[in-house]
């Protein structure tokens, strides 16, 4: 993306855009990235430490199958039987592939987001349909 925008706030209040000048992977899992407004070392050290976001319209659609994962949080998790599971709160990356973080109260369940387990996503009804059962 040609424009990033930094904020030192989660939430998205007070974010700016940044003109990106040039990345590159870093390490395990990080970026390095270069800013036209941001011209000088102490400049780089007064926005350490900030959030990285885009707004939904800058993102490209994503293609059939494929979710945002902001797209998928909030949405119901239910069985093959048709038992609630939990709402995700969140997923993780496991290098081998994605996880749901499926929340039931206090009981939290771990579910791989791949074709086996994961049968269907329905965005319309905010409802992921899993083989999973309620004691795994």
């Amino acid at each position: 993306m040609p424009q990033w925008w930094l904020g030192i706030d989660p939430d998205g209040k007070e974010w700016v855009p940044y003109t990106l000048n040039g990345c590159k992977e870093h390490g395990k899992g990080g970026v390095v990235a270069a800013f036209v407004e941001v011209p000088d070392r102490n400049a780089a050290e007064a926005v350490t430490g900030y959030y990285i976001a885009a707004p939904r319209e800058a993102l490209p659609p994503p293609d059939q199958d494929e979710y945002y994962w902001a797209d998928l949080v909030g949405l119901t998790v239910r069985n093959a039987s048709g038992l609630v599971l939990g709402t995700v709160s969140g997923l993780l990356s496991t290098g081998a592939h994605d996880v749901l973080q499926v929340q039931d109260g206090e009981i939290e369940r771990l579910i791989p987001f791949v074709a086996h387990y994961v049968t269907a996503v329905d965005m319309a009804a905010r409802c992921i349909t899993a083989e999973w059962e309620a004691d795994w």
